[in-house]
């Protein structure tokens, strides 16, 4: 792991360009890849990956929406980013047009059918984790014929899909996010057989820069394009699919697949400094994300000073009041009911302000949730824009392959739980609980902030931090998202139910939070634990700015 130390520039800038130059027929990019903020007046693309981004703005150049540059994006990222995203998992999108017109594509998978007699939890990893549909495609294709029939669309399905053909069939440059998860999980790569096959192609996990070749995740990609997204679910592409998953002994079978749809939602909303933050409904956590900050908006938040412990502590309270609710209520609304309007009411806002202590921290309820997630974002020249998370739940999914298709099947069914009291407990055909809650910020009802990240029970934390800071604090988004940020309960390396919280928050802001009964665990600066949001920001004046967080492998860009 020594090569972590090496600057970016140099891991993925030349990798990238000896890797990749020869599978294309012009220079890619010309980027100093060091995490700058991106400015323009006509669009934007952010993305975790260099290429994924370059991916989305070669749409926006040639006069495409921001709706077919994140598929192009998305796409790109199901090749470049294997760890975090993929065909086989789920996705969610918050769509405007620029006079704020909102609508949303809840993409969370339902369970099997015919579900096997699970007995004491569900399985985190292995054939039985692949229990819930995949509807990452359906969530592209939805969009993409609202994009034809809405935004005069104009480029060709198959056309955004010709970067992730390219780099899955001839090649891309391995990231450093993608060896720190896979030497995260070398213990359980001997139970995953396909990953080693497919990742580690030489019988060795592939050093930082090499080149990463993925044929059948290609010939899937290039059948996806020519036969359009149901393809995925009902065509030559989702019999391969079926065949897979019975293979490798998911319950998942055809008739599942076929039954795998997005639904289109209007979004949820909370009033927050003048303005209106939008999200999705359950069962994802867009709930809590806007019920924590619709009890940060009952405090003046500005008179302390950004980085304080004053700061963390009023965050760090407002997540614990609201992930009390989410574990009390959250679940399919087609199965349980969800009081979301008593969640978000004034009054209730109102009472979980109050009941937090500014001296005091509360003990902490105990949930923990892992997963691994990439955020993607695009607005284009006439102000449309997209918000959009994808997902395999945690890193490698469940670790299996559907077949020969080369599309790892993601673990989000391990989310459910088997008690029969609870609003999240496993059903045939019922969605999970899900993590993923991307947004936009409206003021003056327009889009000023579109805003994500990955982390799981992580993303409504670094959210709030976020934007705050985008907010409260009026930080450009580089700012923002560079600054320390904690996360509360359980960890990958850190079993206690801790706040784990950057050192570069200084000495002072820890023994501060100590002191008001926070039980802290320093974690580095930087660290890949503290999430890896993305945000652009347009001003009434038209000016877009944007990055992605300095923590991940990608960037945003905007168009000149």
């Amino acid at each position: 792991m020594a090569n972590l130390g090496m600057s970016r520039r140099e891991l993925l800038v030349g990798s990238m360009l000896t890797a990749v130059a020869a599978a294309a027929p012009r220079p890619l990019w010309a980027l100093d890849n060091t995490g700058a903020l991106a400015r323009s007046k006509t669009g934007m693309v952010t993305s975790p990956h260099e290429l994924a981004t370059q991916a989305g703005l070669e749409v926006l150049r040639k006069g495409g929406n921001a709706i077919e540059a994140v598929i192009a994006i998305g796409a790109t990222l199901c090749v470049t980013y294997p760890h975090f995203s993929g065909l086989g998992g789920d996705s969610f999108m918050v769509i405007s047009d620029r006079k704020g017109n909102v609508r949303t594509l809840s993409g969370a998978g339902q369970a099997a059918l015919n579900l096997p007699n699970y007995s004491g939890s569900v399985p985190i990893r292995g054939p039985g984790s692949a229990l819930t549909a995949a509807t990452t495609v359906d969530v592209w294709d939805q969009a993409f014929d609202f994009s034809r029939k809405s935004w005069a669309g104009k480029q060709s399905w198959a056309s955004l899909f010709e970067r992730p053909i390219e780099y899955a069939g001839k090649g891309f440059p391995v990231t450093p996010s993608q060896r720190f998860w896979q030497d995260m999980e070398a213990k359980n790569l001997k139970d995953w057989p396909d990953i080693q096959r497919i990742f580690m192609p030489a019988g060795r996990m592939p050093e930082i820069g090499e080149p990463l070749v993925q044929p059948e995740l290609a010939k899937s990609l290039e059948m996806l394009a020519a036969n359009g997204g149901r393809d995925f679910y009902e065509g030559k592409l989702a019999t391969r699919i079926a065949a897979g998953l019975k293979q490798i002994g998911s319950p998942l079978t055809a008739e599942d697949l076929a039954r795998c749809r997005a639904r289109d939602e209007t979004p949820l909303r909370v009033g927050y400094r003048g303005g209106e933050l939008l999200g999705l409904r359950p069962p994802t956590q867009g709930l809590t994300t806007l019920e924590i900050m619709g009890i940060l908006d009952r405090f003046e938040l500005a008179k302390y000073p950004e980085g304080s412990a004053d700061y963390y502590h009023l965050l760090v309270e407002a997540v614990k009041q609201a992930f009390i609710d989410r574990g009390r209520y959250i679940g399919d609304p087609e199965f349980v009911d969800v009081p979301v309007n008593q969640l978000l009411s004034a009054s209730y806002l109102d009472a979980r302000a109050k009941a937090i202590n500014v001296a005091k921290a509360m003990p902490w309820p105990h949930v923990f949730q892992k997963g691994d997630t990439v955020y993607l974002a695009a607005t284009d020249r006439d102000g449309n824009c997209v918000s959009m998370l994808q997902t395999v739940y945690y890193d490698w999914g469940s670790g299996m392959v559907a077949g020969d298709t080369g599309i790892i099947w993601h673990n989000r069914g391990a989310s459910f739980n088997l008690d029969p009291a609870s609003p999240n407990c496993l059903k045939p055909g019922k969605r999970p609980f899900h993590t993923l809650n991307p947004g936009i910020y409206l003021k003056g009802g327009r889009p000023h902030l579109l805003y994500g990240t990955q982390g799981a029970d992580g993303q409504p934390q670094t959210l709030a931090a976020v934007l705050t800071r985008l907010i409260d604090y009026n930080m450009d988004p580089l700012t923002a998202l560079a600054r320390p940020r904690f996360l509360l309960g359980k960890t990958f390396s850190d079993a206690r139910d801790s706040l784990k919280l950057e050192k570069d928050a200084g000495e002072a802001v820890f023994n501060a939070l100590a002191e008001r009964g926070h039980e802290i665990s320093p974690i580095p600066a930087q660290s890949p634990l503290a999430g890896h949001p993305g945000a652009i920001r347009i001003d009434a004046d038209g000016s877009i700015t944007g990055a992605h967080d300095p923590r991940s492998d990608g960037r945003a860009l905007g168009l000149s």
